[in-house]
């Protein structure tokens, strides 16, 4: 259960919540995703258009007084307008009463004269009757639209004498913020263009819409002189706000227009209220100059209903790809960062290029949160893991490997693997006087060991040995694991002369104590054995196991009847032999064994031991006791070695012999 806890795979958990969320999209989800959309469709270099917008601000308050204006003064701000020479004018200013200056007939004189397109408003009831619209419908008349109970419309005589009139509707999405705007409506069974639709009408010199619709909303819709205008099923459109009009005040025209739309509309605090639109807040006449610009200009805005579909296949597709790349930590947080950095671009270049609008904020939030989490499990497990080393191995490596082994695990193979190790043991020699001289002392006897083994075990960690285990007043080492060391039989040879000087220095100040002085004997064996975390289910240790394991403790035992501090194992004392001089000693086949095997210690091999050795081996006992002998009045530092061996060949040689000795004891 833990390993499967700590998979980073657990974060397949996380993908399948975010999937959710995205499919569930709630209020959130797509206020993001739309204000995301606001960064880039405002971003779009500026398109300037003919299209002009008339603002009735304070100051042209202060010049025609009280509002509304006496309908005349409408009149003379049209007719004055044309005579700037105006393609066409929009009065974007609802007038569904009479004139309260009773001038409705001179504002009717100039609609007659002048083509001049007018709003009404959609509402909850209607007032006045709407100007029956020139739309050709195809299909049902049920087909669900934006719908209203009713429109407000100006008197009937201005109404039925403009060129045109369009409903000045918003659609606010779920935060308020006008993004889409619907060029048709319905009301009571009717169908009404928007104004902007009227001014494509009308500048078009066109009589009628055409809309195609079917169970789901709109299909098609043009204007037959104008052309085909795309549309959601809804008949909504995306303002591309970097279409761009010019605003001026209405007390400060320009002398020429240029044949531009005109759309006047008010602007003074306190008469209208600025639209919230991706731009920010804009005055109404402001969002009809864009949203005409927008479809003057053919600038399609494309939001396919199989685009949430693409971009939840990609979230799932990315997300498990990345989480089969974090098997290799640097591969999967490479291509974390060149996919989350890819993502953005991609999404700027399907608008720029083909005006799709690509959501992102979903699949970098989710992908994001998935590699968290995937990436949170590996540091967890890691952390773990080298909680796990500096417990098991803190106690018997030194800290510099055991810090090694914490920063790349990999180094720790657990669970047994074969490798060439090389393997110490150490015993007390002495102890008996030592236990005599603290008698029933035992803390006493148990503080000058824990100082014993704290001087040796010192030399061990620093050489970087593993410290196996203590065996009474034994010691097991090796080295080459957890960690590599291509010259493990240098560095345990070499540990064993330092912990020989350590030995030395130890007992001088063990002496001036009053305690007897310590001994002891060291055996190295090099070979291949099993290494890794053995033992049982409640309890295990890091340690090795095989015949060279075994081979090492005899040697070990085998320094006090060969008179040395020191025996190694053939395969040792050759790959040290050109740092360290080493010299034969004897061939072996220690208790239980009954091949024999070349043991060394360390020292300068002298002529007469060589010749000692070859009569020795050859049988030549006669030659080699005398050759003894003379080594042995020379006082040198293998006398008790000698002395040890001349013993033996003075017993007798063997009917059997055959060059090898078999030891009777460990």
């Amino acid at each position: 259960m833990k390993k499967i806890l700590l998979s980073p795979w657990t974060a397949l958990i996380t993908l399948s919540l975010v999937l959710c969320v995205r499919l569930a999209d709630p209020s959130f989800v797509e206020s993001v995703r739309l204000r995301y959309f606001d960064t880039i469709i405002t971003s779009k270099p500026i398109t300037e258009n003919n299209i002009y917008t008339v603002n009735i601000d304070e100051e042209t308050l202060s010049r025609y007084g009280q509002w509304p204006f006496p309908r005349g003064e409408y009149a003379n701000i049209i007719r004055e307008i044309y005579n700037r020479n105006a393609g066409v004018v929009v009065f974007n200013i609802l007038m569904p009463d009479p004139d309260r200056s009773n001038q409705d007939d001179r504002l009717l004189n100039v609609l007659n004269k002048f083509p001049v397109i007018l709003s009404n408003t959609p509402s909850n009831k209607d007032k006045n009757t709407p100007r029956t619209p020139g739309i050709a419908i195809i299909g049902p008349k049920d087909a669900p639209l934006i719908e209203y109970p009713g429109i407000i419309a100006n008197i009937p005589k201005l109404e039925n004498s403009a060129v045109g009139v369009g409903t000045t509707n918003t659609l606010p999405e779920i935060d308020g913020v006008n993004r889409r705007v619907p060029l048709i409506v319905t009301s009571q069974g009717k169908f009404y263009p928007s104004l902007s639709m009227e001014i494509l009408r009308v500048i078009a010199n066109d009589t009628t819409t055409q809309v195609k619709v079917n169970e789901n909303g709109i299909e098609k819709m043009r204007i037959p002189k104008f052309g085909p205008i795309a549309t959601d099923n809804l008949g909504r459109v995306w303002i591309d706000w970097s279409q761009q009009s010019k605003s001026v005040s209405m007390v400060d025209l320009p002398k020429d227009f240029g044949g531009a739309i005109v759309i006047v509309g008010t602007s003074a605090a306190g008469i209208a209220n600025p639209v919230p639109t991706a731009k920010g807040a804009v005055w109404p006449q402001e969002l009809q100059a864009a949203l005409v610009g927008t479809m003057i200009n053919g600038v399609v805005i494309k939001r396919p209903d199989w685009m949430d579909g693409v971009e939840t296949l990609s979230l799932v597709t990315l997300g498990l790809i990345l989480l089969f790349l974090t098997r290799w930590t640097y591969v999967g947080l490479f291509s974390c960062v060149i996919v989350l950095c890819s993502i953005l671009p991609v999404s700027r270049y399907l608008y720029s290029e083909y005006l799709y609008l690509f959501d992102v904020t979903c699949l970098i939030g989710g992908l994001v949160l998935v590699i968290l989490h995937a990436y949170g499990i590996k540091f967890v497990s890691e952390f773990l893991q080298k909680q796990q080393i500096k417990k098991q191995f803190g106690t018997y490596l030194s800290k510099a490997l055991v810090e090694k082994l914490q920063k790349n695990p990999e180094l720790l193979v657990l669970g047994g693997e074969s490798k060439e190790l090389s393997i110490m043991f150490t015993d007390v020699r002495g102890f008996t006087a030592i236990s005599e001289h603290y008698g029933t002392d035992v803390q006493g006897l148990t503080k000058i060991m824990n100082r014993y083994m704290t001087a040796m075990t010192e030399k061990i960690l620093t050489n970087n040995g593993t410290l196996d285990k203590y065996i009474g007043d034994a010691q097991m080492a090796f080295w080459n694991a957890p960690v590599e060391e291509i010259n493990h039989a240098k560095l345990a040879v070499k540990t064993a002369l330092e912990m020989m000087n350590s030995l030395d220095t130890f007992n001088d100040i063990v002496t001036k104590e009053g305690v007897p002085a310590f001994g002891m004997g060291l055996g190295i064996n090099t070979g291949t054995v099993v290494v890794g975390n053995m033992g049982s289910d409640q309890r295990f240790d890091y340690t090795c196991l095989g015949d060279t394991v075994n081979l090492a403790s005899r040697l070990e035992g085998q320094s006090k009847p060969y008179g040395v501090r020191i025996v190694l194992g053939p395969l040792t004392a050759e790959r040290v032999k050109d740092e360290y001089p080493v010299i034969e000693l004897d061939c072996i086949a220690v208790k239980g064994k009954k091949i024999g095997v070349r043991i060394y210690t360390l020292g300068d091999e002298t002529i007469e031991h060589k010749d000692f050795l070859e009569d020795y081996y050859n049988g030549d006992w006669i030659d080699a006791i005398d050759t003894l002998k003379q080594l042995i009045k020379k006082k040198n530092p293998l006398q008790q070695y000698y002395v040890n061996m001349l013993e033996r060949l003075e017993e007798g040689k063997p009917t059997d012999w055959n060059g090898t000795y078999v030891a009777t004891s460990k």
